[in-house]
């Protein structure tokens, strides 16, 4: 089978990530810790092939996991695993819902993040402006 249709290859386990809602690339994407213009070159993974993110997400239909270790979400501030249970939850569920509808790829990312990358490529302030 030629390479371009294997579909995308978990770099972990070698297995096919067949859905969108199993993609821990498109889910980092989601989250904006993945640049859209790194999509191409980032590997792909499940998400349980990444049990450090995948312990974060507490939703129904989600199994929960653990990451044994010193990145264990229980050896952790409750208030940090309180904010990533909230903030990767809410980008899983992002990811569901991008997978059961047709969204364009550019309206993945929380609409925090695509502010965030707005203001980031917003042009810079001229400097006779800023003078004045």
């Amino acid at each position: 089978m030629a390479i371009c249709e294997q579909g995308y290859l978990c770099d972990l386990c070698g297995e096919d990530v067949a859905d969108l809602s199993d993609s821990d690339l498109y889910l980092r994407y989601v989250l904006g810790e993945v640049p859209p213009e790194e999509l191409h070159r980032t590997p792909e993974r499940h998400i349980r092939c990444n049990p450090i993110l995948a312990q974060f997400i507490v939703s129904d239909g989600f199994e929960p996991m653990a990451a044994p270790g010193f990145f264990d979400k229980a050896m952790l501030d409750p208030e940090f695993v309180a904010e990533e249970e909230a903030r990767v939850t809410r980008g899983y569920l992002r990811l569901v819902e991008i997978a059961a509808g047709e969204v364009s790829i550019v309206e993945y990312p929380l609409p925090e993040v695509l502010s965030r990358w707005r203001e980031a490529d917003a042009p810079a302030e001229p400097l006779a402006a800023r003078q004045a």
